[in-house]
């Protein structure tokens, strides 16, 4: 009974955030916190206009929010594709953890304490304005 009513507690607090369909994160702090993770990615729309120049070490991130993981125009690891097959889809959410620690995600997600990611940066805090950028400049926006 008390982890029932612990449970309905947590969501309580944390519907508001989620119930516009919104996540809690900030896209305007996003947008600056996005300057780490530029030297690996960019964001490129489909139609070629250049949102965020930036590496090409890692996938164009336009767009990755609602796409299956691994799967966009890009050589991935093993273990991301995995996880794509395996029903992985980003959300912001999902891409927020897995940008803290992408190794550990991919270990928990695929259940595999061997799973490894190409990703080895960490993005320690932040990662849900990260998210939340990401969603307001791709194609649903």
């Amino acid at each position: 009974m008390t982890r029932t009513f612990a449970a309905i507690i947590a969501l309580s607090v944390a519907a508001p955030a989620f119930a516009d369909g919104h996540s809690a994160g900030d896209a305007a702090a996003g947008e600056k916190a996005f300057s780490k993770c530029k030297s690996c990615h960019m964001i490129v729309a489909d139609d070629g206009t250049e949102i965020v120049k930036g590496g090409k070490t890692g996938p164009n991130l336009y767009g990755v929010i609602g796409r299956q993981a691994g799967t966009a125009d890009f050589r991935y690891g093993d273990d991301l594709v995995a996880a794509g097959e395996a029903g992985l889809v980003w959300d912001e959410a999902t891409l927020a953890e897995y940008t803290a620690d992408p190794r550990a995600f991919l270990r928990t997600y695929l259940d595999d304490s061997k799973a490894k990611s190409r990703m080895a940066f960490k993005l320690k805090k932040g990662g849900e304005d990260v998210a939340a950028y990401l969603a307001s400049v791709g194609p649903q926006s």
